[in-house]
This record gives structure tokens, sequence and C-alpha cells, in this order.
């Protein structure tokens, strides 16, 4: 099977995104790994610090495993780490993927961090790709009711600062702040900064990651593709599905958890295949 890293060369052949869909359980799994199948293309499953805990570092690996034994381009991220042990920790579990998540400490810092994590996956003799992140985005995966403190576009990743950044990181992957936020705002989501995504992905040589795009509009998102993002980050979108479709299947009465919770992977299925047709402009 082709490995992630040849998974976005295609990607940026192609011109389009991979889909990367944040999960907490087998529920949340099933219904990412099920809608790709069904379209064709590959996926990226992410787990942040909270739902690694949850569902368990060596569990979701596994399961995984078990649908590459299938043949199926699935992949495995440690969405928004932070900290170097917590990175090591998810290289060695076998993840495909890891971020190591500084982007509130000071510019020296992030990068002494970074480093550390690049170095020690490469000590590994590892396929596992390294991202970090540069300005700020927010850290909640919720609906709020504003955006957040802090994010605005002086805060935003300058190219200049990417490409110092990547160049004295050596990571493989890189996730600015160009507008997107974390979460879903009630009253709308600010729009991207295009020009910004587009300077940025001018000065490095690393495919972009757009994190936060849980509610921004489908125009926002292929133009963020087309000016050079090559995996979108999708998590608050399909919670909100998830509980509503709980809810609903909870109302009928009905006590059985495979009944009930299958409420649930129905809506997040609905969000999931959206977003994969979208981002693979099919």
């Amino acid at each position: 099977m082709k490995t992630l890293k040849e998974y976005l060369a295609w990607a940026e052949k192609k011109q389009v995104a991979i889909g990367h869909f944040n999960i907490s359980d087998s529920e949340g799994f099933k219904a990412v790994v099920e809608s790709a199948a069904v379209l064709g293309v590959p996926v990226i499953i992410g787990v942040s610090e909270g739902e690694r805990d949850f569902i368990g570092i060596q569990e979701v690996a596994a399961l995984i495993q078990t649908e590459r034994e299938k043949g199926l381009p699935v992949f495995l991220n440690a969405d928004h780490t932070y900290s170097v042990e917590k990175v090591k920790a998810a290289v060695d579990a076998g993840f495909d993927a890891v971020i190591i998540d500084s982007a509130t400490k000071s510019f020296e810092e992030n990068i002494s961090m970074t480093k550390e994590c690049v170095a020690y996956a490469k000590s590994k003799g590892s396929r596992v790709l390294v991202e970090a992140e540069l300005g700020f985005i927010g850290q909640s995966s919720k609906v709020l009711e504003s955006i957040p403190e802090g994010v605005s576009e002086e805060t935003q990743t300058k190219p200049e600062d990417a490409r110092k950044f990547v160049e004295e990181t050596g990571i493989d992957l890189f996730a600015p702040s160009v507008g997107n936020i974390h979460g879903i705002v009630k009253g709308g989501e600010p729009n991207l900064n295009i020009e910004r995504i587009k300077a940025i992905a001018g000065v490095v040589n690393v495919p972009l990651v757009l994190h936060g795009a849980s509610g921004n509009s489908d125009e926002d998102i292929l133009s963020a593709i087309d000016a050079g993002i090559r995996i979108v980050h999708i998590n608050t979108e399909i919670r909100v599905a998830y509980k509503a479709g709980v809810e609903a299947g909870l109302k009928s009465g009905e006590i059985a958890p495979y009944k009930f919770l299958a409420e649930g992977v129905a809506e997040m299925k609905k969000v999931v295949r959206d977003k994969l047709k979208l981002f693979n402009r099919l």
C-alpha cells in the first residue's frame, strides 16, 4: 500500500486534499472509514491527546491495521500533541503522522521542540510524518459564541516566518494560521486568507494542512485547496452530527446501544461523505 507521503504527492498532482477526521470511539471510526471506502479515496483518522486517552493509543492503531489488511488507504494521525514525550509515544505506536503543537510557545521554543520531534522520528527509521503549527487558531473543537480572543489577521502566519520555521525544523507537514479557527462560530466563520495560503505555499516545500475547517464555506475550502492546502481537518461538524443522531436515537425509547448509536453513525456519515466529495472534487 502507498504511504501517506505518496498519497500527498498524489493529492498535489490531482490538486485535491486528503480529508482528516477526528474520532474518539469505534462508531466515529466506522463512519469515517466506511464513507471513504464507498468513495474510494484515502482518508486520515485523527486522534487528539484527549481522544487517544479515551479510545486507547494501541486500540486505535489496531483498528487502522485491520482496515489496511482489507486494502483500504486509511492513515492515523496523532493530532495536536503538546509534549515531546507524547509525540514519541505516537511514533513508537506506529502512527503515520504526528503533530507537535507548540504554537503557543515562543518562535524559538516552537522550533526547538519541533526539531526534537523530527530527530526522534528519523532516529527510529520511521515513515511517520511530523507536522507543526505556527500562528494561533484557537484550541476548542466545539460550537463557539464568538471568534476566540487572539485570533486576528495580525496573528496569522507570516510567509517569511513560515519559510524559516520549515527550513530550520525539517518538518514534513506545515499547519499555518490563515483565518482558520478550531470549532464552529455561531455567527459565521471569518473568510480564509487565500492570498496568505498562496504566499506561504510559494516559500515552503512541504504540504500545507488546514486545521479548524468545520464551518468554512465550500467555496473557501476549494479556494484553499487551489492555493496549496493538501490536508483538511474536520472535527466539530462531525461531533455535532454524532450528538444529534444519538439524541434522536434515544428519543425513540431504544435502549440497545448498537441501535441508538447507529443513528449517530448515520449522521456522521452524511457529513464525512459530503466533505470527502468536496475535498476530492467528486
